[in-house]
């Protein structure tokens, strides 16, 4: 009786949470992004993931946006892609310009990869290991892991080497973020 009791009530309860909205706030009615790594929530510049090609970058205040609603609880979030935030950060943009083949556009060169972090990290990835950026890419976004794009064009790499240079890349990548947001 008692175990039937505690169980309606525990659903009771659940039943009841489940129409409000949970959602981060600030006191303007504006939600925070959240900083997943070293872009930390309320700090320009971007969120980010340990693990660059797993976790979307964005997630701080630039790589969202938050619309607040006179107050409302409710907020709206949208990721920004990594063309624009190449485009709001001219230090990043100028530094992977330099990586990129002379005349390639960076914005241009980072449509189509879901975040930040994986686009740089190709950028020097491609360019630590000479394999043309453009067929890199091509393999990467059409769904391939950095990894196994870089095998796949590179196959005299063993699984080692391939790794030691993704983490390179990545490590590289991270950095280039990080130093761009103090500029």
């Amino acid at each position: 009786m008692k175990r039937a009791f505690l169980l309606s009530t525990a659903l009771a309860v659940l039943f009841c949470l489940s129409g409000f909205p949970l959602t981060a706030q600030n006191r303007n009615g504006g939600g925070m992004g959240q900083g997943g790594g070293p872009g930390q929530a309320g700090q320009p510049g971007q969120g980010q993931g340990g693990d660059m090609g797993q976790e979307p970058m964005g997630n701080g205040p630039m790589g969202r946006e938050a619309g607040g609603n006179n107050g409302n609880t409710q907020t709206t979030m949208t990721q920004k892609t990594p063309s624009e935030l190449l485009a709001q950060n001219p230090t990043l943009s100028s530094k992977v310009q330099d990586l990129l083949p002379s005349g390639t556009n960076p914005q241009e060169a980072a449509s189509g990869f879901k975040d930040l972090g994986e686009f740089v990290a190709t950028v020097h990835v491609s360019r630590n290991l000479n394999i043309p950026f453009d067929q890199l890419k091509g393999k990467v976004t059409s769904g391939k892991s950095l990894g196994k794009a870089v095998q796949t064009l590179n196959p005299n790499l063993s699984q080692q080497q391939v790794k030691s240079e993704i983490k390179k890349g990545k490590q590289q990548a991270k950095e280039d973020i990080k130093t761009s947001r103090k500029s």
